[in-house]
């Protein structure tokens, strides 16, 4: 018998359900998945395939920045800056909570506390699976890149 997920856990199986994707089914791990890398070693894939949810805070504006990238990439700060058309700063743990409702580390592409504008990491098409943090360091769900950007509505970018 398997235990009841988190509640942060529950809330991005749910926000997966109420958004047709319910085949998508979260699970818990039992290492972290903190890190593209930790999550990479857990679910047994190559880190390139790990959806890297990184939230950003406009400067001027306070307003919250999703980026979706591919575990083996880096974002370009500057070039998010200039997507957006104002300075960008990675977010402080409390702004990415309050904003987004998971802590850092478990920060879904979906199921936010409100809705975020989203940027994602063209390189994540190449691949059949990828896998995204569910709410928890250690809950994670497989999804195809398609989904990915059916789900968030996101804004698909080349990562520079």
């Amino acid at each position: 018998m398997q235990k009841a997920l988190p509640p942060s856990a529950q809330k991005v199986q749910r926000a997966l359900e109420e958004r047709g994707f319910a085949h998508c089914t979260v699970v818990e791990l039992p290492s972290s998945t903190r890190t593209a890398q930790e999550a990479a070693q857990s679910i047994g894939c190559g880190v390139e395939q790990i959806v890297k949810s990184l939230v950003f805070r406009t400067q001027q504006s306070d307003v919250p920045i999703l980026v979706v990238a591919s575990g083996s990439n880096r974002v370009n700060e500057q070039q998010i800056s200039d997507l957006v058309g104002e300075p960008i700063e990675k977010a402080k743990a409390s702004f990415v909570q309050r904003r987004t409702g998971f802590a850092i580390g478990g920060v879904a592409p979906i199921g936010h506390a409100e809705p975020l504008r989203t940027f994602i990491d063209r390189d994540l098409l190449r691949y059949e699976e990828i896998w995204a943090a569910a709410g928890t360091p250690f809950a994670v769900f497989r999804l195809t890149p398609q989904e990915l950007v059916a789900m968030t509505v996101g804004e698909l970018i080349t990562i520079e």
